[in-house]
């Protein structure tokens, strides 16, 4: 009997050595999973497993799809894990719902600069994602977790429920790095850029992934962007365009010429300007039009109304906020309970408002403008 039990303890140790060794740095990053001040649909994570985005760039990696079953089989290793993304196109092939807006403005405090972000979509639970890969910079980032199969309903209350959230770090919706890079993706309706060359693909979010890891300027994120392919999900029904911007202050805006191949076109900030400021419509001279144009953007998500308010409350201040001010602007223009033709209801999921010099994020989630909760690197 001793020897039965012996033996068993053997083999016990033994696969429980085993798991450490093939899983051990994704179950010390699942151990850093929890509710952010209480709120069970806000969400941090400190991502201690190793990943591979040369991997991912040699895999041609460029659908939601193809994504998912990519992150499916480097966390399951063989395992049978499922993983399912909500985010899809409605009934009119398109995502007409998807606002947002972002902005780089000088710092009140007199030197530096900060990034201000709203996402607007469906109620979901939300990521803050902390980065620190031994190759590449650091990063705070945020995701939309009903991208890697979470919802109101499903949430990561249990160890086996977080497994889903190891996705983050492929799903990034903005962030900042170490060296104060930021970034952030807006939605464009039927915009689906499908650039096709010799360069390797990547898809909508990993460009993003990219770019908080490997860049610390504007001018380097162009580059890296000019030698790659980026490839939208054209199922999603959607196309992006970007925002970057540096803690020097260069900001660029990057989107793609639906008329041409899907060329790369580059909206730089304006020489001398403390401030830009990006929606849901096109910036590039080709298409830029003041007046609202589903050709060129969404009107449904009053893109050019939140355009034109932000930009008043940007030029009012001269193009420098405080942290108070820069939630200020952003409140200005965003949603709560908006009810659309369709049923289906929308919110700003969150307000972001990254510090470039400071290397800290101050989020407010699903309208919630009592309370600001604070990340830094």
């Amino acid at each position: 009997m001793k020897k039965v039990l012996f033996w068993f303890v053997g083999l016990l140790v033994a696969l429980c050595i085993a798991v450490l060794c093939v899983w051990g740095r994704e179950i010390a990053t699942l151990r850093t999973v929890s509710s952010v001040g209480g709120n069970e649909y806000l969400y941090q994570m400190e991502f201690k497993a190793a990943y591979d985005l040369d991997d991912v760039i040699a895999k041609e990696v460029d659908t939601n799809a193809e994504l998912l079953d990519y992150i499916v089989g480097r966390i399951g290793k063989g395992l049978p894990i499922k993983m399912k993304s909500a985010q899809v196109a409605d009934e009119s092939g398109e995502l007409t719902t998807i606002n947002c807006t972002s902005f780089q403005v000088a710092r009140s405090e007199g030197t530096g600069f900060r990034y201000g972000r709203n996402y607007d979509y469906f109620k979901n639970p939300t990521m803050v994602t902390l980065s620190r890969p031994k190759k590449g910079y650091a990063s705070i980032a945020v995701s939309d977790m009903s991208h890697y199969g979470f919802s109101l309903e499903k949430v990561p209350d249990s160890f086996v429920k977080k497994v889903n959230c190891l996705a983050s770090i492929y799903a990034p919706l903005d962030g900042v790095n170490e060296k104060g890079l930021c970034t952030s993706i807006m939605a464009l309706p039927k915009q689906a850029s499908r650039q096709e060359s010799e360069r390797p693909d990547v898809g909508t979010t990993m460009i993003m992934r990219l770019w908080l890891d490997r860049c610390a300027t504007v001018q380097e994120a162009l580059d890296l962007a000019a030698t790659l392919d980026i490839r939208h999900d054209a199922t999603v029904g959607s196309g992006y365009h970007y925002m970057i911007a540096d803690a020097n202050g260069d900001c660029a805006v990057l989107e793609f010429d639906k008329e041409d191949g899907w060329k790369s076109m580059v909206v730089r900030k304006a020489p001398g300007e403390k401030s830009m400021l990006v929606t849901n419509h096109l910036l590039s001279e080709k298409y830029y039009t003041t007046e609202p144009d589903p050709a060129v953007g969404n009107p449904h998500s009053r893109s050019w109304w939140r355009y034109e308010t932000a930009a008043a409350y940007l030029k009012e201040h001269g193009g420098t906020l405080s942290l108070e001010e820069a939630q200020e602007c952003l409140a200005k223009v965003h949603w709560k309970d908006l009810m659309w033709e369709n049923g289906t209801v929308e919110d700003t999921q969150y307000s972001a408002v990254y510090d470039q010099q400071e290397l800290t994020l101050d989020l407010r989630n699903w309208n919630d403008y009592d309370t600001t909760l604070h990340f830094a690197l």
